[in-house]
């Protein structure tokens, strides 16, 4: 088992963490440790975005404790064992050591513990299942924690079935987590699990199914483990609507050729066919947010024709009528969805004229089509729709005099 000295890295030196640390183990010696992720991410030499800690103290004990140093404490699942402890800076997790009594694949029983293996052994991963004390020193009960995650081995603590069929969310977990620090080919055995038992993710909310699916997304990379996902059945089981991967790969080098942040959003249309219907579909099915939803039915609803060979003078009609939001989730995946190369150029160009795009403001208002004789009512927006149209044809023209004629035949016709 590799040994780990973590003294000097800044989890360890954290003000908020070391504040609670020092609570919790006045309390008791030494019954407070960092655990998960941040663990995990400090051996790899990353930074941690959130601070966990496991302690032998129970949840009553470890108010009391935080209390007395002057640390305020909210008890947000007591039932778990877990309160948050909010010192100077960021706020901090503490979970009480547990062990599973019961599990039904979604929800878990337990009772509390001083038994730091126990712990271990009910946790997800085994890169996940790593602690740190306040002096730096790593504990890896299960013994190939720290290997497995400098290896990028991602596979379960113990047996992988069990560990599935206790929570089936850890089958999204596991391809999740490969995405973000596999290496390699998914460890064999974890897969052949999780294929198993794909089925009983039908138990799981479809918030929480979501919400990891879009975490999965968000990877630098999540080709491979999108691949092993399809080739396994447990894509097609919670976006059966994924039947074809080829304009994510293509989308992600678009991402990567322009040196873009992964969007979810974006990966997910690649994933999925440009059909209104079906996309209602899934944005119900998962209970998207009215934002997430209300973006990819734009994209599937549009029917704004997109090509590569659009004019400087086009991309800019599309951008004003779409907005710019719109416009690069519709050309960024129709070039995704346009495997020839020699059009790459083209694509780019279309991309760089939406950057700094401001939609020039019409110029005409409903007092001045009154003013040229138009009837006070309906007539009044079908003028200024139909005169809009005609500028924006018109490239956004400045030509008063032509505006104020066109306006006069408008009002005659309409008016």
């Amino acid at each position: 088992m590799t040994e780990i000295s973590l003294a000097t890295h800044p989890l360890v030196r954290n003000p908020d963490a070391q504040a609670v640390l020092v609570a919790l183990n006045a309390a008791k010696a030494d019954c407070a440790r960092l655990v998960g992720g941040c663990v995990r991410d400090a051996v790899l030499g990353k930074l941690a975005h959130d601070i966990d800690i496991a302690t032998q103290l129970e949840p009553d004990a470890v108010m009391a404790a935080l209390k007395a140093a002057g640390i305020k404490v909210v008890p947000t699942g007591l039932a778990h064992g877990t309160v948050t402890a909010i010192p100077a800076g960021k706020p901090v997790e503490v979970t009480t050591l547990r062990r599973d009594v019961a599990t039904d694949g979604r929800y878990a029983e337990v009772v509390f513990t001083g038994d730091w293996l126990a712990d271990a052994q009910r946790r997800d991963l085994t890169m996940n299942a790593l602690y740190c004390d306040a002096q730096g020193r790593v504990f890896d009960p299960v013994g190939t924690g720290i290997d497995d995650a400098k290896a990028g081995h991602v596979c379960f603590v113990g047996d992988a079935e069990i560990r599935v069929t206790e929570d089936y969310l850890r089958i999204l977990r596991f391809f999740r987590f490969h995405a973000f620090y596999g290496k390699g080919a998914p460890d064999p055995v974890a897969l052949a699990a999780c294929a198993k038992h794909r089925d009983g993710m039908a138990k799981l909310s479809v918030e929480r199914v979501w919400m990891e699916l879009k975490r999965l997304l968000a990877a630098p990379d999540p080709r491979t483990v999108l691949a092993a996902m399809a080739e396994t059945s447990v894509l097609a089981a919670i976006l059966p609507e994924a039947t074809d991967l080829k304009a994510l790969h293509y989308l992600v080098e678009i991402e990567t050729s322009l040196f873009l942040d992964p969007e979810p959003l974006q990966r997910l249309m690649a994933l999925l066919p440009r059909d209104p219907t079906r996309v209602a579909g899934l944005v119900s099915r998962l209970k998207l947010s009215s934002a997430e939803g209300e973006r990819l039915l734009a994209w599937a609803s549009d029917q704004t024709g997109i090509q590569s060979y659009l004019s400087a003078r086009e991309v800019r009609r599309a951008l004003y009528w779409m907005g710019t939001a719109l416009y690069l989730d519709r050309v960024r995946l129709a070039w995704a969805h346009d495997p020839e190369p020699r059009r790459t150029s083209q694509w780019r160009a279309m991309i760089a004229l939406s950057s700094g795009f401001v939609a020039p403001r019409f110029p005409v208002t409903g007092e001045q089509v009154l003013a040229a004789g138009a009837r006070p009512g309906p007539a009044v927006g079908n003028i200024l729709r139909e005169l809009e149209r005609w500028w924006v044809e018109n490239d956004f023209t400045e030509d008063e005099m032509g505006l104020v004629e066109r306006l006069k035949a408008l009002v005659q016709a309409l008016g």
